[in-house]
Order: structure tokens, then C-alpha cells, then sequence
């Protein structure tokens, strides 16, 4: 991170917010929550600390694939060390097993995410892990996570 202190100058001059990405997010259920996962959500936390002393906003990508018994911790751990920055995730989907079924496996875990505090969804279509989606799979994913967010918020009171 060398050069994060003057990304964040050039990010401020132009107003644009840094979505600071997980590239060890977990990549199946049996990864979440390992050391790598969270030793990155802390440098995330770092990162987020810097950009705020520039005066840049940031949002934190979250991670992939979660069981439903973690996502919980998942939630808490980023909101106390990344210190509440905004949180979006992709899912998290809840099992491995199923292949374009994604979308409905995701939405369980968004509905759950959703719940404990994330500030985004990002949908996922039927054909995540299997090719590009095509108008018909995005229309499924978006009323798919638009319940999925509506369950969350239910759950919120």
C-alpha cells in the first residue's frame, strides 16, 4: 500500500468514493471466515481509516460465500473493523451445491446479511459460476434480491 496515501489525494480532487474489494473473500462455504478473509477485512479497516483522514468515502465489498452461521460474525466483524464503513455484498450465498440456482441460494444469504446491518445487495442471476446472464436472468435476480431486501427489512422492524 505504498502509494494508497497519494491514490486517496487523487481520489478526493475528483470526489470518488473507493470501493475497497476483498480478493481473498472466501470462494466456497469451507473458506469463510478463514485467516485470510479476515486478515484482509482488517486491512480493509486500515485502508478505510487513511482514506477518511483524506476526506474520501469508502465502501467495503464483502465476501462471497458464507454459511448461514456465519454471517453474523461475518456482519460484525467488518462493522467494528472497518469502523460502520458501508458494507455491500454479493450474497452471501449460503451453499455450494447449487448451480444455477445461485440466485436463490445468494438470496437466502443477502436476506440474513441484509438483516444484520449490510448497507447493499448486489444480486447475483442464475448463471453466476456458469456464464453470462442474459436479460431474462437479470430480471429473475433483481425481484430475487428485491424480496430478499424486503425480508431483510421486515426482519429489522
Amino acid at each position: 500500500y505504498t502509494h494508497f496515501e497519494d491514490i486517496c489525494e487523487i481520489m478526493k480532487a475528483y470526489d470518488v468514493a473507493f470501493s475497497l474489494g476483498d480478493g481473498l473473500r472466501p470462494g466456497s462455504a469451507w473458506d469463510a471466515n478463514d485467516a485470510a478473509q479476515l486478515g484482509e477485512l482488517k486491512t480493509l479497516g486500515e485502508l478505510t481509516q487513511i482514506a477518511w483522514q483524506h476526506d474520501v468515502q469508502v465502501m467495503i465489498e464483502g465476501p462471497g460465500h458464507v454459511p448461514m452461521q456465519l454471517i453474523k460474525e461475518n456482519m460484525d466483524k467488518e462493522l467494528e473493523w472497518c469502523h460502520e464503513a458501508p458494507f455491500y455484498t454479493l450474497g452471501p450465498l449460503t451453499t455450494d451445491i447449487a448451480p444455477g440456482y445461485d440466485h436463490i441460494t445468494s438470496a437466502i444469504g443477502a436476506a440474513q446479511i441484509g438483516w444484520y446491518g449490510t448497507a447493499m445487495l448486489c444480486y447475483v442471476t442464475q448463471k453466476e459460476h456458469l456464464g453470462l446472464p442474459n436479460k431474462n436472468d437479470v430480471k429473475e435476480g433483481i425481484i430475487t434480491y428485491k424480496l430478499a431486501a424486503h425480508a431483510a427489512d421486515l426482519a429489522k422492524g
